[in-house]
């Protein structure tokens, strides 16, 4: 478990706590880290690499953020270049294609930000601060 850091918001901390997924030695995630830190907000933290998501939480997670399926993978990771999964995905169903992120947290885009109904991959400043600061 990582640190929490306290905030306020309209509902109880239980109701509101954030959980971020996230690989200790990716520098996007430190970057995220802090950011939140600076923000005030709390989380929970979860090794990805010892705490891969399941595929139950993955199919729920993608449902809630509305994103493509493809952004919840880590394109730029060595393990996905090595799996040659740029030519794979396309050919591959909705089901196939979570249960593949189910099986190795390295596939899974850092880092992962599970906040309620608000679902975010990787880092990217203004977004976060528009989902979680508006």
């Amino acid at each position: 478990m990582g640190s929490l850091y306290n905030f306020e918001r309209n509902q109880s901390e239980k109701e509101n706590h954030m959980l971020l997924i996230c690989y200790p030695k990716c520098t996007t995630c430190q970057k995220a880290k802090k950011w939140l830190e600076s923000q005030g907000i709390a989380y929970t933290e979860r090794n990805i690499a010892e705490e891969n998501p399941t595929y139950a939480e993955l199919k729920e997670w993608y449902k809630k953020s509305g994103l493509p399926l493809k952004r919840f993978f880590n394109t730029s990771g060595l393990l996905y270049k090595s799996m040659q999964l740029k030519d794979k995905l396309p050919e591959m169903s909705e089901e196939e294609q979570l249960k593949l992120l189910a099986t190795d947290g390295m596939l899974v885009k850092r880092p992962l930000v599970v906040d309620g109904d608000n679902v975010l991959t990787g880092f990217k400043e203004a977004e976060w601060t528009e989902k979680m600061l508006s």
